[in-house]
């Protein structure tokens, strides 16, 4: 295996727009059924499957101070021990301590200095449960590939074989690379790529009408997805400065209901979600007395462009669509028929495909510049904040023979974003995460009850059905 890699350049501005208060981890909340494991079974579980993840055992190098961008270098100070925590909650032990510990790990950054990743098991959780807390860097991981890595951990089955199989022998660490070895590195790599370039227009000289057409795709996406950004979004009380400190919140609701609404409206599970947001959000706002006619908002919506064949592969793959979540439309019916059009008309633009064109490009941009791009791309003058829905599991997923009740996704929170929304399906139930600061909204928790009201809401024009919760929350249900 190579001792060293450079990051792309999506996964380094995931780097370049961190700070002090604005941390680019993913990850998430698990919740399973049964005592917890022992510590040292975790972490038995975990080196015997480390060989199959081996960037989790490399840390970033930067060479020549920066101007180039880092590589993946394996640690020779790698210990799992210093990545898997054990934690135990207070009396009583509920959802509520679970969320305020969630709340604080997710607002401590991840070392630099180490491989980019935490797990913390949780025990003490009431109703025999336990949990892990889950922090991945956005440079090692997108939410996609971050399904791909959990089902890595987890299994389908409660008893899988390797769970009896002898620890892996001992791994050779690759002796850290020279500032030297990593500077000819990044040269011969970026040499690589400008040879790829190069052969690519020879080809297209070749068959100039083919590159044409290419060129004026290319052209017609970029232009779509610059428009798309210099629609401004609104100002609002989720876009103003973060500290540090957060607050983590969520709700559930089951599948089935969402699907019935979507296909009596037409419309898919996303913009049922988006539709859902939107109504929370309008609830939300109300009850802060903030007017909300006419208002709408504007989402930024994570795209996987990742190819099937790379599934569980690390790294990003992710384009981006700015939609507006309509929050002034009072009609749970006229909203989520506003965002089945708006987005379906966003799918049908160029704008992820612009996306990946940029992408494409910050290849070639020097590490200084395109920081300075990837900090104007997140800034709150774009979007309001970040809605992403992940495909996860249809079917129940199992640690250590303890089955997963629920995974509650995390989405990370830009500067001057103090909200963000991660929801993934998992065996028959949305689960829904919910981030923000803790000082521009102490009332996340009541946030979450908002959504799980407002796809209540959604029901009933369209269906009549109830929106069954899942265990957990004390809301009362509505029809």
């Amino acid at each position: 295996m190579v001792s060293h890699a450079r990051l792309s350049a999506l996964d380094a501005a995931f780097l370049q727009v961190e700070g002090a208060a604005a941390h680019m981890h993913v990850g998430g909340v698990l919740t399973f059924d049964g005592a917890a494991p022992a510590y040292d079974e975790l972490v038995a579980m975990i080196e015997r499957r480390l060989p199959r993840l081996p960037r989790w055992r490399q840390r970033l190098a930067w060479p020549a101070a920066g101007l180039l961008r880092p590589c993946w270098v394996d640690d020779p100070r790698f210990d799992v021990r210093f990545h898997v925590h054990h934690e135990g909650l207070p009396a009583p032990g509920g959802e509520a301590e679970l969320r305020e510990l969630a709340g604080r790990l997710f607002g401590e950054r991840l070392d630099r200095a180490r491989p980019l990743w935490e797990l913390h098991l949780v025990d003490g959780l009431e109703g025999d449960r336990f949990a892990l807390v889950a922090k991945i860097h956005h440079a090692l991981a997108d939410g996609v590939s971050g399904v791909d890595i959990a089902a890595l951990l987890l299994d389908a089955e409660p008893d899988p074989p390797d769970l009896a199989a002898p620890p892996p022998a001992r791994r050779d660490v690759a002796p850290p690379p020279t500032d030297a070895e990593l500077l000819a590195g990044a040269a011969l790599e970026q040499a690589r790529d400008l040879t790829g370039t190069l052969r690519a227009g020879l080809r297209a000289l070749r068959r100039p009408s083919d590159a044409a057409l290419a060129f004026a795709r290319t052209a017609r996406d970029a232009t779509d997805l610059v428009e798309a950004r210099l629609d401004r979004a609104p100002d609002s009380p989720y876009n103003v400065p973060i500290s540090a400190s957060r607050r983590f919140a969520w709700a559930r609701v089951d599948l089935q209901p969402v699907r019935a609404v979507g296909q009596r409206a037409n419309a898919t599970v996303n913009d049922v979600v988006l539709a859902a947001v939107a109504g929370a959000l309008r609830r939300q706002l109300q009850r802060r007395g903030h007017a909300v006619d006419d208002l709408e908002l504007k989402a930024m919506i994570p795209v996987s462009v990742r190819p099937e064949s790379e599934h569980g592969a690390l790294g990003n793959q992710v384009a981006a669509l700015y939609a507006p979540l309509p929050v002034g439309l009072a009609d749970p019916g006229v909203r989520l028929r506003r965002v089945r059009e708006v987005l379906g008309a966003l799918k049908r633009s160029g704008q992820a495909a612009g996306g990946q064109a940029l992408t494409a490009a910050g290849e070639f941009v020097p590490p200084p510049l395109m920081g300075l791009v990837a900090r104007q791309l997140a800034s709150p003058r774009l979007f309001n904040l970040t809605v992403t829905n992940i495909p996860g599991p249809p079917v129940p997923l199992y640690l250590l023979g303890r089955r997963m009740r629920d995974v509650f996704p995390l989405v990370p929170l830009a500067a001057e974003h103090a909200l963000g929304i991660a929801i993934m399906s998992y065996d028959g139930a949305l689960d829904l995460g919910v981030l923000g600061c803790a000082d521009a909204l102490p009332d996340l928790d009541d946030l979450a009850g908002d959504l799980e009201a407002s796809f209540a809401e959604l029901a009933g024009p369209f269906t009549g059905a109830r929106f069954a919760k899942r265990s957990g929350r004390d809301h009362a249900a509505t029809t």
